[in-house]
Parts: structure tokens; sequence; C-alpha cells
């Protein structure tokens, strides 16, 4: 930096005085300085020179790198008719650990031209730690000759993941941009998000793009990475969750080369405000356990809602609850297990809990604010991986060398108002009721849940932090990780010691609740292979549980799931459906001729109607059960851009439909025109909703599969041009459900009231920097 004149203002709105960038805290009021280095996305123009002041607020770095000089400052916002470009960061939050988020926006003028330029918060940055000296990271075609097999999978698994989200928001391109695709640590992050100009990028374009990897990938997995770009660009995988499974493979191989040790510590603490203790952890409060020798290390936090009504009842029986259901699985050795059917077990595991808790809340004749519940946070290692399960606003960080993530979105309403893709999450923040839950274990039934589970590949030392409010609040954990917990990976300090500090600044700091934290360090010794990996790809049908062990430690199904079957593409052949050429040839000859005919026929119209909300982890599955009902040709409709419908409620709302939702038409000619309408109403019933985001406010209804409803005549004409062809689409019942993917959070409406702790609506607490909790 060369503005030496240059001051970084307190964020506290009774101070703001100047200090020197170097200091870390204020020297009136010793308020934690955040350092909020931000990416100034410009189409390669120049934004300032080295040292200059822009709109006496940002320091510039370096070409595109700026420093908020005065973080208490709430930045412009975009306007109204720039939310739409920035739709896609705000869409793709659950997915932020690998894409920056929104942070404002930049005016500079030059006479009589005015230029806006887009500020997003958290880029792929490389920080020392006195802050002098800011980089961008290593492009992943620069660090990957020199990782590990281990890292070079794990960055390509990371990669299958995000594609579809991408995809979805039409910018997947961002990931064919070499200046763009950053690596983290073991992260891969993008630096900005480009869209898609002519067409949407498709797995043969991945596998041409990731061929070029090919030549420096490691010798014990070279073979494997190349046959998977051959078989992208043959087109023979068909989905990133397929190619997201064939990876799994090759890291459970290469997977045996590395061996962990974990050490889980916990505390919990009624706090200096409180009189009773509303939280709850597993293992009990105080304990530190470590694995080896012990054959599991989960951990478990709880923060209960309902006060003296019975919050500390919720989360003490989640815990118990969830503990029993999962134990067994933890012990689990992941040569035999599915990580898709764990996802789904984990989710159980939290719909269990949740119905213990409401069926408690009925028998007690609980209702409304009177209903106990509580958030969940959990954390299981199995070899290599992380299993993070979440509800409510209880946190989970993951801290390594490079940075502090935090890897769960609050399920409140300035998340979901960010989600749907209405405000950037600091202006969500300003607005009242934003810290409101909008879903909690105990408060409705599972139906209605939706937990989040997401996975994670560890190929480094790192730690998870798992922590009620009591901790996060007011940014503690970004303020204190460098300091506090950083030193568990770098120092070896003692992570008892470390949780005891993290407590104490928890009530020192915050003090206005109760406080639970689990720390989960996970310690890695990894060898290179000296053999290749023997994966093999000649048979795509994704990998399914097959060891006895899994079946029998299955959780038991004492709550109705809504379950969803994966149709496969018209396109789909033999050798992608991994059935074996034999029991082809046996079907030619048993069945004969005139079967034989039958039987081609029903194949060559598999449906094309994909699951708008593919699972990242999932198996695509065909239902093997014939329909006893008469097959009919049905007249189905696929939303190519967003649309307005209209509920068939007798208070009519309006909704909107994302691009890609499915809809049936009811009938084959139109009602007559209602009385308040000159236009005729074509009525529908809504088959699965698009991978876009359904629009709601707090008083408006989210769209569900079934729903009825109905557009005017009008605007249905141009509905017409997207209707699927075929003679044999799947039908579309009021029974059909979507699940979004696992690892994404999902939307769901709020209550009314909104669910808040205590039973009290959870009001805003402006933190230092100006902004509210």
């Amino acid at each position: 930096m060369e503005n030496d004149a240059a001051m970084l203002y307190c964020p506290n709105e009774n101070c703001q005085a100047p200090n020197p960038l170097k200091h870390n805290f204020c020297q009136q009021c010793r308020t934690p300085l955040p350092k909020r280095y931000l990416w100034a996305v410009g189409d390669g123009l120049l934004v300032g020179n080295p040292g200059e002041l822009l709109a006496d607020q940002y320091l510039v770095i370096s070409k595109s790198i700026l420093l908020d000089t005065k973080p208490g400052l709430v930045s412009k916002t975009p306007e109204l008719e720039s939310l739409e470009l920035i739709k896609p960061y705000l869409r793709l939050i659950p997915y932020r650990l690998h894409l920056p988020q929104v942070y404002g926006i930049l005016t500079l003028t030059n006479g009589r031209s005015k230029r806006e330029i887009l500020l997003l918060e958290k880029p792929p940055l490389n920080i020392d730690s006195t802050g002098n000296a800011v980089d961008l990271c290593s492009e992943l075609s620069t660090a990957w000759r020199d990782a590990s097999s281990m890292r070079q999978l794990n960055w390509l698994w990371q990669i299958a993941y995000i594609w579809q989200p991408l995809v979805n928001e039409g910018v997947a391109s961002s990931l064919f941009e070499q200046d763009l695709l950053r690596v983290e640590g073991s992260l891969v992050r993008l630096l900005e998000l480009r869209l898609d100009n002519h067409s949407t990028p498709d797995l043969p374009e991945l596998g041409k793009f990731l061929q070029q990897l090919v030549p420096t990938a490691k010798p014990a997995i070279a073979e494997f990475v190349s046959a998977i770009c051959h078989r992208l660009r043959q087109g023979e995988i068909l989905s990133a969750e397929q190619l997201m499974a064939i990876l799994d493979q090759g890291l459970a191989q290469i997977g045996q080369s590395q061996t962990s040790l974990i050490k889980v510590s916990t505390k919990s603490d009624t706090g200096p405000s409180r009189q009773r203790n509303e939280d709850a952890c597993y293992p009990r409060s105080g304990t530190t356990i470590t694995k080896p020798p012990q054959q599991s290390a989960i951990a478990i936090v709880c923060d209960g809602i309902g006060g003296h009504e019975g919050g500390n009842v919720a989360s003490n029986l989640a815990i118990e609850t969830i503990q029993q259901q999962v134990q067994q699985l933890s012990k689990i050795s992941f040569d035999h297990i599915d990580p898709v059917t764990l996802v789904e077990d984990l989710e159980q595991a939290a719909a269990i809990a949740n119905d213990k808790i409401s069926q408690l809340n009925d028998s007690e004749h609980r209702q409304g604010r009177q209903r106990m519940g509580t958030t969940l946070v959990m954390a299981m290692p199995i070899a290599h991986e992380m299993y993070i399960a979440h509800v409510g606003d209880s946190r989970a960080y993951w801290i390594t060398r490079y940075g502090c993530y935090q890897v769960t979105l609050d399920d409140d309403v300035a998340s979901r108002e960010v989600r749907l893709g209405y405000a950037i999450y600091r202006d969500a923040l300003q607005q009242g009721a934003s810290g409101s839950l909008v879903q909690a274990l105990g408060m409705s039934p599972s139906s209605s849940l939706h937990p989040t589970v997401q996975r994670f590949i560890l190929d480094e030392d790192c730690v998870f932090l798992l922590c009620s409010d009591g901790l996060s609040d007011f940014d503690r954990v970004e303020q204190y990780w460098d300091t506090e917990i950083l030193p568990l990976i770098t120092d070896k300090q003692d992570i008892t010691d470390v949780t005891k500090r993290l407590l104490e600044i928890a009530n020192s700091q915050n003090g206005h609740d109760n406080v639970t934290i689990a720390l989960v360090h996970y310690q890695v010794k990894y060898s290179e292979p000296k053999s290749a990996i023997k994966a093999s790809l000649s048979d795509f049908s994704l990998p399914a549980a097959t060891n006895s062990v899994l079946k029998k430690t299955r959780i038991p199904q004492e709550t109705s799931r809504n379950q969803k079957t994966k149709v496969l593409s018209r396109d789909t052949t033999a050798k992608g459906l991994g059935v074996p050429i034999q029991l082809i040839m046996l079907v030619f000859v048993v069945l004969g001729g005139g079967l034989l005919g039958y039987f081609l026929r029903q194949w060559s119209v598999l449906p094309s109607i994909q699951d708008p909300f593919p699972n990242p982890l999932g198996t695509p599955s065909i239902s093997t059960t014939e329909d006893p009902r008469p097959k009919t040709q049905e007249s189905l409709y696929k939303t190519t851009s967003q649309i307005e419908l209209s509920t068939t409620t007798q208070q009519v709302q309006k909704v909107l439909a994302p691009s890609g939702t499915i809809l049936k038409k009811i009938t084959n000619t139109e009602p007559p025109a209602e009385p308040d309408s000159q236009d005729p109403w074509v009525y529908l019933q809504l088959c699965s909703i698009g991978p876009g985001t359904t629009s709601a406010t707090s008083t408006k209804p989210l769209l569900k599969p079934g729903d009825k409803v109905k557009i005017p005549s009008s605007s249905f004409e141009s509905l017409k041009q997207s209707q699927l062809q075929g003679d044999n689409i799947t039908k579309c019942s009021d029974s059909n459900t979507t699940k979004p993917p696992v690892g994404q959070p999902k939307v769901k409406s709020i209550p009314s009231p909104a669910t808040t702790k205590d039973n009290v609506p959870k009001t805003n607490t402006s933190r230092p920097d100006g902004t509210t909790n």
C-alpha cells in the first residue's frame, strides 16, 4: 500500500475513530477492526491506482482489489433495475464457500460520465498476517501440478458439485475461465461469475476443459482422470451427480493412503445474563474424546427455543434422539458405506427428532409461540469426509490455514430473502425480523422440515467449530478465529484450552445468551500411493450401499419422508443405464419378436422430464412399479422463463414460477371468464418446480408440486410453445414431490409468527460495525 495516510475507521457507531491500517483493534474503544478486502468487477478496466482512495472509502490495494476503510457504513446497493444482473450471486448463496457474494456498488464519476462497479466480498485472496501483502490465490491450472492425488480428485469433485447450480443460473462458463477458477488451499473458488453468452455449456465441454489437466495429473490417478474426461467428451456421463459418484470411487481408493486423528471437545454455559441453559451438546459439556481409540467422534450442538416453556427439554431430547440414531453409522468404514445413503439417514435422524419434539408439544397442547423447539448443527467425520447436518441458526465454521469459512446458512428471514433474489445479505440484515427463524426442530411436521446435509472432502489439517449464536453473534468467530482457533493447527495447542477460551470470549464480548461450543480437530497423515488406483469406469451405474452392516443400522422409518424418483432422459442408452448386454440378448431370445417389438417401442419413449432438484450426491433410479391406471397422453409444459401464476384459493394470490417448472393442463377446454376477469382462465397443475427459486414474500405462499394454479388464456398462448412432446410422458399426480439438492438449504415459508428464541420476536441487535443480527 502506497498511501501511508489512509486510515481504518472504527465500525462502532459511537466511536468511529481513525486507526492505522495495521491495527486489529480500535485504539480508543478496543472494538475489533474488520479488514474487508473486496474484488471490483470491472471487465479488466483499471479501477484506480494503488494507494488511491475511491469515494472517500475504498482504498485501492492493487488493480481490482480494494479495502473498505469505513466498514461501519452501509455500502451503496444496486438499483432495482440492476438487481437482475446480480441475482445469480444471490440465488447461489448456499454455495458461497465457492463463490464471492455481493457487497455493494462503487460509483465513480468523471465529469458528466458515471461508472458503477460491482463489489464482491470474500474473494479468493492470499492475505499475510500483517495485511500488508494481499494478492489473488493461484489459478487451479497453476496449482494443479503440485497438488497431491487426493487434492486433485478433491478439486474435481468440487467442480462437479457446483456444476449444476451454475448451469441453472446461466453462469457455468465461469468455470472455463482460467483467470476466474482459483484454489484457496483445498477449496475451489471462483473470482466472479460471468453470464453464459450464447448457449449453456454441457458436460462434454466440461470434459474438454478438464482434459488439459490430465498431463500433469499425479501418476496414481492420471489414467482414472483421463478416462473420466474421455467419457465426459463422449457424452457417456449423463449428469453431475453421476460424475461425483465416479469421483467418489476414486477418492475412496486414494483415501486409503490417508489416516486421520480426530479430537472433539465441548463446552456449554448458561452465560452471565440467563437464568437457565436452553442449549445442549454431545458429547456432554466438558468432555474431550479422541478417535482412535474411540470408534466415533460425533459432535452435536442444539439451541433450545421456548425459554422457560421447554427450550431445554427440546434441545436435550434432540441430542438424545439424534445421537442414538447416528451412533452406529459413524462406526462404519467408508469402504462399506454409500454417501448418498448416509446423507438420507442424517436427514431422517433430524426428522425423527423433529417428530418426537412435535409430538411432545401436541401431547401438552402447546400452540403457536408456546411450542418448544430447537436448532441443530452436527458434525460427523467418516474417513476422509466430514458430514454437517443443520437446521436453524446454530452454525458450523470450517477453519484451515487459509481462512475461516461459515459453511452453514442460517434458516432465517434474511437468508431466505437473499436465496429468493430479493436483496443482498447486508441489506436483508437491516430489515425488520431479519433474524427470525423460518424453521427449527419441533415447530412443524417433518413433512415440512428441510434439514441441510453437506459433505466435505478433507485432505489437510483443519478444525470444525459448531456453536450456538451465543458465540457467533456480532461476528465473534470471524474476529477471533486466527488468534484463538488457528493455533490448534499451527502450534498444536490443547483443544480443551481453546474451547474454554472461546467460551470466555462469548461471555465477555457478547454475554446476552447461553453459549455452547463443540470443536472437532481433524489431523491428517497422507502418503502418495505408489501404484495407480483401479477404479473401473466400464459400468456407469452409480454405486449403492452393499454392506450388510449398513443395512442393519439404517434408521427406522418412524416418519413419513417425501421421496422422489429420478427419470432418465430420452437419449439414455443401455450402456448408460449399466444394463449388461447378456441380459438384453436374453430378452431377445425369451420374449420373441412380438414381445421384443413391444419392449423396444416402450424403451424408445423413456420420459424426458428431468428432476428439477437433482441431489448432488444422489443416484438416478427408475421406478420398476407398473402403474395399473390406463396410460393417457397429457399436455405438459416446461417454462423457459419465470412466469406469474395465480392460486385457485378463495383469496387469489399471485406467485412466480421459475424457469424449468413443469405444468400439466387439467382440462382441454378453457372455463368461461370469471366475473372479475375479461380473460378466461386456463387451469394447470404443478408437476415439478424449476431449478430456480420460487418467488414469495412473508405473505405469499411458496409453490409446491401438486398445487392447482391458473393463468389467463392470453398468457397461456406463449406457454403452449414450450409443450413437451412424446406420447408416453411421465404423468403428473398430486402426490409428486421434489426435494432440493443435498447440501443446499431449502426454501421454506416463514411460520406465522416467525419462530423466535424464547418465544418472543427476535429483534435486530445492532452490531459494532453497523450491521444487525
